[in-house]
């Protein structure tokens, strides 16, 4: 009996999410509403402030259902390489429909509400920067970048441009766009050779 639970409410819960990306794709992230949520998935209000206390904590979780493993990150042992690849991969998902301007409204929405600011960090922000920055450490233990990089700054580095574009300009962020990046960072954190 209690699988059968869990399993209905799973699949509730999956339908209320799928509700709230299509209202969200129709009607844009402001005029989205629980309201509006819950007549789509045919279930009432209450149900979804059961287990989403906010209209933002809702929408993070039906755009974080949409992350597949294509984010994961390879090691094919050139971290130059797996970067670019990594990196285009993300950026072709954020070029997509529907998850551009449902992850900028997103982002915008986590300006204003500390909870979803914290769960888009602890749930795709973090994970993702955390990735990134063990696949340098390998790199760098391998010799393929600087021993002294500070790890962190070159993640910002990294991942600043590329958001600025995404988010606050709102232009494309394309692959030679990424390619540019990438040789900017790498003319900076390439080992050096040993003063003689």
């Amino acid at each position: 009996m209690t699988d059968q639970r869990v399993t209905r409410a799973d699949g509730r819960a999956e339908t209320i999410m799928q509700a709230t990306l299509d209202v969200a794709q129709e009607t844009g992230y402001t005029k989205l509403s629980i309201e509006a949520v819950a007549a789509r998935a045919g279930v009432g209000k209450h149900t979804i402030y059961r287990r989403w206390p906010s209209k933002g904590l809702l929408f993070l979780d039906a755009l974080l259902s949409l992350n597949e493993p294509v984010l994961d990150f390879p090691d094919t042992g050139d971290i130059r390489a797996d970067l670019r690849r990594q990196i285009h991969a993300t950026v072709d998902l954020l070029g997509t429909e529907p998850w551009a301007p449902l992850y900028q409204a997103l982002v915008g929405e986590a300006q204003h509400d500390p909870a979803v600011a914290a769960g888009l960090n602890e749930r795709f922000t973090r994970p993702q920067t955390e990735k990134t920055i063990a696949r340098l450490k390998t790199a760098q233990h391998q010799g393929q970048i600087s021993p002294d990089l500070d790890l962190d700054l070159a993640m910002a580095i990294l991942s600043g441009p590329l958001y600025f574009t995404f988010l606050i300009t709102q232009e494309p962020v394309t692959h030679d766009y990424v390619d540019r990046v990438l040789d900017a960072l790498f003319a900076g954190m390439s080992p050096r050779p040993p003063m003689r």
